[in-house]
């Protein structure tokens, strides 16, 4: 994520935060930053390390209750089959359906906006007298640059980082 992108996020929840009345706290904002600034998800003990650079004294329950209010308020999502995290990039559509498309080679989330999915869950939902809060669909697969290298034939000339292996779960 580029360094405008990320200053994007803060600013933006920050200004959300101030409209809802919650106290996004240096901590919070913090743990935000590390996140935003990182490629894919990240393990709430990866960020635990990250944060103890600036804060020595920190210990699990303020990563894990800094994460609580961020996913309360829609900030990040939980990547359940990983057991991670990454920042929401629709954070100003709290209710939206979420698809997330997870590299099983290199631990990329790319998170999409699953507007037909979301319309069918909505149905099914409605159906069955049940109101939808919010949705996370998760897929495995590779992404367009570890499809690339999966595929490759010629392994002893190419330019391709054959070392990292398909099928390694990552935030874990």
């Amino acid at each position: 994520m580029t360094t405008s992108s990320a200053e994007k996020i803060l600013s933006q929840a920050e200004s959300l935060c101030q409209q809802r009345n919650v106290r996004l706290t240096p901590q919070r904002l913090e743990v935000l930053r590390l996140m935003s600034g990182h490629h894919g998800a990240i393990s709430a003990y990866d960020l635990l390390d990250l944060l103890r650079t600036t804060e020595p004294q920190a210990k699990p329950p303020t990563v894990y209750r800094a994460l609580d209010f961020l996913l309360e308020q829609g900030f990040v999502h939980r990547v359940e089959s990983t057991n991670s995290y990454v920042v929401c990039h629709h954070f100003e559509q709290p209710s939206h359906t979420s698809a997330m498309l997870i590299c099983d080679r290199c631990g990329s989330v790319a998170e999409k906006h699953a507007e037909g999915v979301e319309n069918i869950l909505n149905t099914l939902a409605l159906n069955s007298g049940f109101t939808l809060s919010h949705s996370i669909i998760e897929t495995h697969g590779l992404c367009r640059d570890c499809s690339e290298v999966e595929a490759c034939t010629h392994q002893d000339n190419c330019h391709h980082d054959h070392t990292q292996t398909a099928g390694k779960k990552r935030g874990r």
